[in-house]
């Protein structure tokens, strides 16, 4: 037979007490108790001298008894704290043997057990100092004189002595820390097998279902509702009786929670989780945004009110013992159905057809809105009265019976949702009549709701009881999650955050702009992941079983120490290291502002010294802050070592090339003279960085040609990077003119052209340089600077086409190269070619004979 059992939250907290107070009881115990074990542990600290008997010969007057060596205050601590460990371990032992099938003291019993884990552990480091000195302290008193070698002296012998007992005294008690530590592990261990097995047990546990056990649950369940009935009359007598002034306190205090909860939900995000109906078609980011905070908010806010009701009845004493545990089950009740309600009415929005993130027609989604409602109220019912079967001890027929009776009923709604016809119509009307769920669909809701009702029918009512629960509360939290993830990538988009409200809010108060707001939008994606994935997982996980102090241990050993292999990884340590790191920072930074702008500046120290103690103390103040950071962080500096000595090795056997660009590499990516994305001159190649490695750096051409160039000639040859600060470039369009043209004329034609373009800086402002005065023009050059250097080839072709159409219109000439020809002619030559030149005919060239026969130099010989 299953019973499915709830602590009692008074009996969970006797049980908590009880698990805390037998430890100090044992820990007396141990206390008086005579030690029998050998070692260290077997250590007494002597009793006050006794007068011996009046047999016994008195010692003579002149001999005083050698007091005993004083121990080790460190290690009497060690022995005091492994014999309270050990006791409460004992302790441990005996309440896992007494509450096996109690699931909740269990969890309990195994944090204790991991806790005594660690404090083990934490004895044997503590003890690792005591013992580095102790055999430091033996290395230098060295080793006993061999036989035949002069004896040392009484005190170094007595030293020695008192140190190798130390030794064993400190391995002693660091073999019996590390004895505590893996039997408290075992017993850990064995308290995870019992849950395991407790939890299979009781959820495949097989129940005889006939008729005798239907007669039986009937005439218990009247009795049962009798006593139940009288029980919380006569509570309610007493209240009103003798609490009647507390009960009015705590109500009125409640009242005004929810008031404020309300006006605080309202004031706050009401903007953000109520519809707008005047809006036909909002976006689907805001579609997203509203169902998913619609719920979350709403029902947080409920789950703080209900609790905090709760504490406020408890804590003025106006809920009895057999009372308290149904009403935290009635609230729990109305904490489940407001929530699965909510996110059915985020995600259907029966009222709203537009709002509604699936395609389902108004009939059907109001029709599968009611389905998912009763499902939740039939679930919470079940657990309330699971609650009052153990609070009144009820029969386990009964407690079986009403677990049957409501998978039942949950299978039967499921299985009459498979035959409902609520997705839309293909006329995309929302008031049409719906068509039938898709086959696969249909087939999986008809397969869930039959095996609910065949699980429970045949006896496996624990299965069935499990599996309709989570198909509720599972299912309506994983909906919340799907929603929330999805709500959050729709918000982290490029551009989408500026579009909400919270983004225009954001907006107007730090006066971001479109980058700023597109960042924060992946910063609000980001939380908004996070959020929906630790309020989800925990409830998933609780409703699977889990109990909250696993969860409590699992995000201690989260934030604490993760195993991996022989690392052990602290989240804590991590963020404790980065921010010393950072704090080392801020006071390198401050120290180097204090040293260069009051020591050395009132020193009257040369600039170049000044800036090389200032670039000093700032590189040792931040490897320092680095060194500090990372012991903080539990990362072991040997390993550092290593690789250093690893590379000095390298070094010294031929790799100077390879740990000169691996370190050119690093100063690269430290001191960032350029970034992938640059565009840069580095002797004969130009180009745009596309990827920087530790080794070398990838240069692509504007012919698409990869260069790679190694990290150490980037270092050690001159660099030129046009958009190292940023990306504005000056551009120059050379213009000639005639001389005839009025220079005042071509500036202002000039500066009217690039003026008029929007895309040209106006601080710096353009400007026009008469270069000089050419052989055969005037030379000017138009000056202007651009945002991104990556349009200059377009401005500067459109600048020039513009120059040419307005020269046209005014008729400034841009002329050819001008050459004048000398020609030296002999007077005689000359007058024959000014008579032929004016005398008429068809043949003005002159004849041969006429002209004057001149040597060829081009034939005579030096």
């Amino acid at each position: 037979m299953i019973r499915f059992s709830q602590i009692r939250p008074h009996f969970a907290v006797v049980l908590m007490a009880l698990s805390l107070s037998q430890p100090v009881l044992s820990d007396r115990v141990w206390a008086q108790a005579p030690s029998t074990e050998g070692g260290a542990g077997a250590a007494v600290v002597p009793a006050e001298p006794v007068s011996p008997p009046s047999q016994v010969p008195a010692p003579p007057p002149a001999t005083v008894a050698a007091p005993a060596p004083a121990r080790d205050e460190q290690i009497v601590a060690a022995e005091t704290r492994i014999e309270a460990a050990r006791a409460q371990l004992a302790a441990l032992k005996t309440q896992v043997e007494k509450n096996l099938q109690e699931d909740s003291v269990l969890a309990e019993l195994k944090v204790k057990a991991d806790a005594l884990v660690r404090e083990a552990l934490a004895i044997s480091v503590g003890l690792r100092p005591k013992l580095d000195s102790v055999q430091a302290r033996l290395a230098e008193l060295g080793d006993p004189p061999a036989e035949g070698q002069p004896a040392e002296s009484a005190s170094v012998t007595e030293e020695r002595a008192r140190l190798n007992a130390s030794r064993a005294e400190v391995n002693a008690l660091t073999g019996q820390a590390e004895d505590l530590s893996i039997e408290a592990k075992s017993l850990s261990d064995r308290i995870s097998d019992i849950r395991r097995g407790l939890f299979t047990s009781r959820l495949f546990e097989h129940t005889q279902i006939n008729g005798q056990v239907l007669e039986e649950a009937m005439q218990s369940f009247a009795a049962d509702a009798e006593r139940v009935q009288r029980s919380i009359s006569s509570w309610i007598g007493f209240v009103i009786k003798f609490k009647a002034l507390p009960l009015a306190i705590a109500i009125v205090l409640s009242l005004s929670l929810a008031s404020l909860i309300l006006f605080a939900e309202y004031r706050l995000f009401g903007r953000f989780n109520r519809r707008d109906v005047q809006v036909e078609d909002p976006s689907y980011l805001s579609r997203l945004s509203v169902a998913f905070w619609s719920t979350i908010l709403p029902s947080l806010a409920l789950s703080f009110f209900l609790a905090s009701t709760y504490f406020l009845l408890d804590t003025f004493n106006v809920l009895r013992p057999d009372i308290a545990p149904i009403i935290a089950s009635v609230f729990s009740l109305i904490g489940l159905v407001y929530f699965v309600s909510a996110i059915s009415r985020a995600v259907l929005a029966p009222q709203a057809p537009n709002w509604r993130l699936v395609k389902l027609s108004n009939k059907g989604a109001r029709d599968v809105g009611i389905a998912i409602y009763l499902m939740a109220l039939v679930n919470g019912v079940d657990y309330v009265a699971a609650v009052i079967s153990e609070t009144y001890s009820s029969p386990v027929v009964l407690t079986v019976m009403k677990s049957l009776s409501s998978s039942v009923i949950v299978g039967l709604l499921i299985f009459s949702v498979s035959f409902l016809r609520p997705v839309l119509s293909e006329s995309g009307d929302p008031a049409a009549r719906g068509r039938y769920w898709p086959r696969a669909v249909s087939l999986s809701f008809r397969i869930i709701g039959a095996l609910l009702i065949v699980a429970g029918a045949i006896g496996y009512v624990g299965l069935a009881r499990f599996l309709a629960t989570q198909i509720v509360v599972t299912g309506a939290v994983l909906a919340t999650m799907y929603i929330g993830i999805l709500s959050g990538k729709a918000i982290s988009a490029p551009n989408q955050f500026g579009e909400t409200q919270v983004g225009r809010f954001v907006g107007r108060r730090f006066h971001l702009g479109a980058v700023g707001l597109d960042q924060s939008g992946i910063a609000a994606g980001l939380f908004i992941y996070a959020f929906a994935l630790v309020t989800g997982v925990p409830l998933i996980l609780m409703s699977w079983g889990f109990q909250p102090r696993d969860l409590q241990l699992w995000l201690f050993n989260l934030f604490t120490e993760i195993n991996i292999g022989t690392i052990r990884i602290s989240i804590f340590g991590i963020l404790g290291g980065v921010l010393l790191f950072v704090a080392g920072l801020v006071v390198t930074r401050w120290f180097q502002k204090w040293l260069d702008g009051n020591v050395m500046a009132r020193s009257h120290v040369d600039g170049g010294v000044r800036n090389s103690v200032k670039t000093g103390v700032g590189y040792l103040g931040t490897g320092i802050a680095g060194i500090i950071g990372i012991s903080a962080a539990g990362i072991d500096l040997s390993s550092l070592a290593l690789v250093a000595g690893a590379l000095s090795l390298g070094i010294g056997f031929g790799l100077q090339n390879i740990v000169s660009n691996f370190v050119s590499g690093l100063i690269l990516l430290v001191e960032r003279p350029f970034k992938v994305g640059d565009h840069v001159i580095t002797g004969a190649n130009e180009g745009i960085v596309k990827r920087i490695s530790v080794r070398a750096t990838e240069i692509e051409t504007f012919r698409r040609q990869s260069i790679i160039v190694p990290n150490s000639e980037l270092i050690n040859s001159p660099l030129g990077n046009w958009t190292h600060r940023n990306r504005v470039q000056r551009s120059e369009v050379p213009v000639s003119v005639a001389y005839d043209v009025d220079p005042e004329e071509v500036i202002e034609v000039l500066l009217e052209v690039v003026n008029e373009r929007p895309d040209v800086l106006r601080n710096p402002e353009p400007h026009v340089e008469f270069l000089r005065f050419g052989a055969s023009s005037l030379d000017f050059e138009l000056r202007f600077h651009l945002a991104d250097m990556g349009e200059g080839l377009a401005v500067r072709n459109q600048v020039r086409i513009e120059i040419l159409r307005r020269f046209r219109a005014r008729g400034i000439v841009m002329p050819y190269p001008h050459q004048d020809v000398m020609l030296h002619l002999q007077e005689h030559d000359r007058q024959v070619l000014v008579r032929r030149r004016g005398t008429p005919g068809n043949n003005p060239r002159p004849e041969p004979e006429e002209l004057s026969q001149a040597p060829d130099d081009d034939k005579l010989l030096p």
